[in-house]
């Protein structure tokens, strides 16, 4: 079973989880649903709801709603969400792709991320 956590940029924001949080409940949902799907299965095999990004980054894909994510490799059993984004084109922008390789180098470097598949509470990694 995989942890599913939001990754820190530099500034100590969590880019993901401020998109998130923006987002319609029933987007929410349905992003949700997504997260707990890997995390329970641990792989991603439908290219409709998750997408290769290459090189390591994956997506979450609901309809024009895009979540990069990545597997920890410092940690084993954890995926790193990046940030948030709506694609208006058939494939993710460079730019949003080079933004998510960012806040996982940033991450790697404060070692500071939110769970957000323990329901109960919120923890930090130290």
């Amino acid at each position: 079973m995989f942890r599913i956590a939001f990754a820190r940029d530099r500034d100590g924001a969590y880019p993901a989880e401020e998109f998130f949080d923006q987002l319609a409940i029933a987007d929410k949902a349905k992003m949700d649903q997504l997260f707990r799907i890997l995390g329970d299965n641990e792989k991603h095999s439908n290219p409709k709801k998750f997408g290769d990004l290459g090189d390591g980054l994956y997506e979450f894909k609901s309809f024009q709603i895009r979540m990069p994510f990545a597997y920890a490799k410092d940690e084993r059993g954890l995926i790193l969400i990046t940030h948030g984004f709506w694609k208006k084109r058939d494939k993710a922008p460079p730019s949003e792709i080079a933004r998510a390789r960012r806040i996982l180098k940033e991450d790697a470097e404060t070692s500071k991320i939110v769970v957000i598949t323990d329901q109960k509470t919120k923890r930090k990694r130290p």
